[in-house]
């Protein structure tokens, strides 16, 4: 299913001016952590468990038809890309903290390697490339849909990409940033020219879904974040209303 392309066009170039524009955004760089980026959490979460595990679920089916093997089977097949994105994700997170602070031993410098980095920026780009894609394939392609999404995942870009340019401010800033927009936009164009399978829509879910709750998590979790949890829960909570209200008028019609 495919939402209207102009609509899915201002919402690329929206995720673009984020990844463009997130070292602007002053009022997040405050201690302890901005309340704001807190909140943005809690909404890519509830995404997550709310719209995107179901989704992975429904496709589990659909996995089972085109292997032959049982719904069990199949559903874990799939959660396990969900698992995927969140080692890959993880695994790189952890190579930026011992660069970082092999860095500091030798050079007294609070910066990762270039080339972890650039690791980093190239696992980023592939998951900005997917949501882009994702745009124009979705199987909620109603108005209300489209905007929760949406809604989710500027809100997680707002996330990902701070703690991203915090790594290295001067590379995400010279470069960094201008790969993520390319990304981004390329996702987009091959959503317009390239349908795949449901069954491979699923399988980018799953693994979109993996990745975003272990990057919200890292920035989330860690105690010298100082996070707040009332911002992280009413992100949650209002999300969750929205979901719910979408599903409560779906099912009227």
């Amino acid at each position: 299913m495919t939402a209207p392309v102009l609509l899915t066009a201002g919402m690329a170039l929206a995720f673009c001016a984020v990844h463009l524009f997130v070292g602007k955004l002053r009022f997040l760089d405050v201690a302890p952590r901005s309340r704001w980026l807190s909140f943005a959490g809690g909404v890519a979460v509830g995404y997550v468990f709310l719209h995107v595990m179901p989704e992975i679920g429904a496709h589990g089916g659909d996995f089972a038809s085109a292997t032959g093997w049982s719904v069990p089977a199949a559903e874990a097949a799939v959660y396990t890309l969900a698992l995927a994105g969140l080692v890959l994700f993880y695994g790189i997170e952890q190579a930026l903290e011992r660069s970082r602070g092999t860095r500091m031993e030798q050079e007294g410098r609070d910066r990762p390697h270039h080339s972890v980095f650039w690791l980093h920026i190239a696992a980023s780009a592939l998951l900005v490339f997917i949501i882009g894609y994702l745009l124009n394939h979705r199987e909620d392609d109603s108005v209300a849909g489209i905007a929760l999404f949406f809604t989710a995942m500027v809100l997680h870009f707002v996330t990902a990409d701070y703690g991203t340019r915090a790594d290295h401010p001067e590379i995400y800033d010279s470069r960094g940033r201008w790969v993520l927009v390319v990304a981004t936009l390329g996702g987009w164009l091959t959503g317009l020219g390239v349908e795949l399978p449901e069954l491979a829509i699923g399988c980018l879910f799953a693994f979109v879904g993996g990745a975003i709750v272990l990057v919200v998590l890292k920035e989330e979790l860690p105690t010298d974040r100082e996070s707040a949890f009332q911002p992280f829960l009413l992100g949650i909570v209002l999300y969750s209303v929205l979901v719910l209200g979408e599903v409560a008028v779906v099912g009227w019609e």
